[in-house]
This record gives C-alpha cells, sequence and structure tokens, in this order.
C-alpha cells in the first residue's frame, strides 16, 4: 500500500448550543470549512477524488447526502464524488478511515474527510421516528439489554469504582485545559472562521457575525458541579450530571488526504503520516467502552504502546469514558487531552472526530511530538482509533 498523508486539516470552532452558529445552515457550515481546507492547501478541488463526511443525525438539512451537498454548495468541482458516513459519535472518524482505505488501496489518489453536526436545530434523536418503527426490535431486545448513554456512563463509572468527586475533578481539569489552550491562541490556525447569521431575541435574523473561537468552556469549579442535577435523576446512585457529560455543540471539519507520491507532484509539504485506523465493536450493554479495545487494538498491530504516544485526543463522552480507558490503558493523563475536550470544547456528533484529529495534528507540531492516537466511544457499542505521525 502507498503511504498515505494528511497535507491540511482544519475545524470550525465549535459552537455552544445557543451559540453563535446555532442559526447557521449545516450545509453551509460544512461548505465554509470545505472551502477553507482546499483554500488553505492551496489546490484546485479537482485534485480531490473522494469526500466522506460524517453525520449523525440525517434529516431534514442534514440529509440528502449532506457531504455532497456541501462540496456542491461551497462551489467546488462537480466531478469530486461524495458520500455521507453514520457511524455514531465517531462518524467523521469512519469517514476519515475510509478515506484512508481508499487512498492506501489505490481507488483515490486525493480525498477528504470530515464532518458536521448542528445539534442546535437537528436534534440529537431527529431522526428516530417512532411512527416508521423501532430502531432495536422486539429480537434485539431478546439478545441485548436496551441501555441509554446516561445508563452506560453511570454503569461505567460504577463499574471501575469511579465516585462523582473524581468525575467531576477530571471535568473542571477539561475546563481549565480548554480555558487555557484558548487564551494562548493554541487553537487559531486550525479553525476557519465562519460567517454566521445572528438573530434577535424573537428569532429573526438581523445580520452576520464571524465565529471564530470555541464557545463551549466555561468557569467551573468543583462546588459549582457539586450543585448539579443528575442526569438520570430516577436511577439510584446516578452520578453524572451535566457538568461531567459531553456539551451540545455544533461545528465541522475536514482533512485532506494524499499519497505521498501524490502530494509530492503537487509540490505539498505532508504534515503527518497515518500509521493506521480501524473501528471495533464492544459491549452494546455497556455501550461507550469502545475505547479500550479500540486502543489495544491499533497499538497491538502497530507494535506500539501507550508510552510511544506523544498526544492522545479521547471524546469525553462522560468523564467516565476517559477515566475507566485510563485505568486499563494505565495512561500519563499529562498527555491525555491537554487542551480539554468534549465536556468543555463541546460534541458536535458527526463533526467530533475530524476536530480531534486536526486538535491532536496540531498538537505534535506546537510540541514537536511523533505519535498522536485519536479514540471515540460510539452508539451501539463501538469505538474508533487512529494513529499519525508528525511528519
Amino acid at each position: 500500500m502507498s503511504n498515505v498523508v494528511i497535507v491540511e486539516a482544519v475545524r470550525s470552532a465549535v459552537g455552544k448550543r445557543r451559540g453563535g452558529l446555532s442559526h447557521h445552515l449545516a450545509p453551509d457550515l460544512f461548505a465554509d470549512v470545505l472551502g477553507g481546507l482546499v483554500a488553505r492547501a492551496g489546490i484546485d478541488s479537482g485534485v480531490v477524488e473522494q469526500v466522506t463526511g460524517g453525520c449523525v443525525s440525517q434529516v431534514g438539512q442534514q440529509s440528502g447526502n449532506i457531504t455532497r451537498t456541501a462540496w456542491l454548495t461551497a462551489g467546488l468541482d462537480q466531478r469530486t464524488a461524495a458520500s455521507t458516513i453514520h457511524a455514531q459519535c465517531g462518524s467523521s472518524q469512519q469517514a476519515f478511515t475510509l478515506a484512508y482505505g481508499m487512498v492506501a488501496g489505490g481507488v483515490a489518489e486525493a480525498a477528504v474527510a470530515g464532518g458536521v453536526e448542528s445539534m442546535s436545530q437537528v436534534p440529537m434523536g431527529s431522526s428516530t421516528l417512532p411512527e416508521l418503527g423501532p430502531a432495536r426490535t422486539p429480537r434485539y431486545e431478546r439478545l441485548y439489554e436496551i441501555t441509554s448513554q446516561f445508563e452506560a456512563a453511570d454503569r461505567i463509572a460504577e463499574a471501575w469504582g469511579l465516585t462523582r468527586p473524581q468525575l467531576e475533578e477530571f471535568a473542571v481539569l477539561s475546563q481549565a485545559r480548554a480555558a487555557a489552550a484558548i487564551a494562548e491562541g493554541r487553537f487559531a490556525s486550525q479553525i476557519v472562521p465562519v460567517e454566521a447569521p445572528v438573530a434577535g431575541e424573537d428569532g429573526t435574523i438581523v445580520g452576520t457575525g464571524i465565529v471564530d473561537t470555541d464557545e463551549g468552556p466555561r468557569p467551573t469549579t468543583p462546588e459549582g458541579l457539586a450543585g448539579l442535577r443528575v442526569n438520570q435523576k430516577d436511577r439510584p446512585g446516578a452520578l453524572h450530571t451535566a457538568g461531567t457529560s459531553s456539551q451540545i455543540s455544533n461545528g465541522a471539519s475536514a482533512l485532506l488526504l494524499m499519497t505521498e507520491e501524490r502530494a509530492g507532484r503537487l509540490g505539498l509539504t505532508p504534515r503527518a503520516r497515518i500509521v493506521d485506523s480501524l473501528m471495533v465493536g464492544s459491549d452494546p450493554v455497556m455501550l461507550l467502552t469502545g475505547p479500550i479495545p479500540a486502543t489495544r487494538a491499533i497499538l497491538e498491530r502497530n507494535g506500539l504502546t501507550l508510552d510511544d504516544i506523544d498526544v492522545v485526543e479521547i471524546n469525553e463522552a462522560f468523564s467516565s469514558v476517559v477515566l475507566a480507558w485510563g485505568h486499563e490503558l494505565k495512561a500519563d493523563f499529562a498527555r491525555v487531552n491537554v487542551n480539554g475536550g468534549a465536556i468543555a470544547l463541546g460534541h458536535p456528533l458527526g463533526a467530533t472526530g475530524g476536530v480531534l484529529l486536526t486538535k491532536a495534528l496540531n498538537e505534535l507540531e506546537r510540541t514537536r511530538g511523533r505519535y498522536g492516537l485519536v479514540t471515540m466511544c460510539q452508539g451501539g457499542g463501538m469505538g474508533t482509533g487512529t494513529i499519525i505521525e508528525r511528519l
């Protein structure tokens, strides 16, 4: 197989639930980021043969192969093919894995991978329409107990002996790290500024504004978190709150992948080599433990250990997901989510994998590290894993 390299990686700022991106249509938001990627790479968009984009709630403005719609909305080459991937929270990372596979396997010499989600306008669960039948049938339920992500997060905390103060301590760390990263301008070069509609108090669009800074981080203290209501208020011993869970958000991401040879012919300087990328299945009842087997699998098949990894980005769906993973992998948290994660910055479902990959690449460059690992839990009991090597 050919060596596959990342030539460019960008993302939008992650907008909070009622923030600056909450009225920006998802196809337009994705178009802004795709257009920004092509412009920063300095290429003709016709060079790109395939685009894969993640999106979870594929209904309304996010329906109809939003990846193709966004590519065309950006005014990019109509000859480029596009497809939209749904793999729950790992959608854009799986889009990346598929794009990587196409380039490595010779199906395309250049591809773009990314994703988008506007959770403000297309709420989580919008594509579940009970009148059209259940997503999990009685036959499924005879095999597996149906649990929600909130139930699973608390069960993970219980299984690994995590207390509410421990979950909240991690959340405070995430917020502090994200605030510091923003204050130091660590994200500035990776964010494509977006001109988004601004609405008045009655919801009427009154103008536009530039969104170029992540909106999620907020002052957080252990005392403040201790006073929050638990997510599962009817569940005895529930532990997680909104403060120890990922935020509802809006955002988009995109990365440009090529064979090393194609990049050379175009005179482009690769930023990283893709070492490997995968997705594995895990316990569908515990639901969110996928990063544990995904990390083990990708390290083992590449002859690496976690000690070889300089930067880890693991999605902070809930505090317990990261802490249980850290316990099992014996992780050094000085290398994990060093610029904050989804608890502070937000989790725009279909875009998050690309956001994490972009963050990991930029942090490797900032610190001169060699290897970066990105891993995520996913609904249905799955986990993603990608390793990149800075060049």
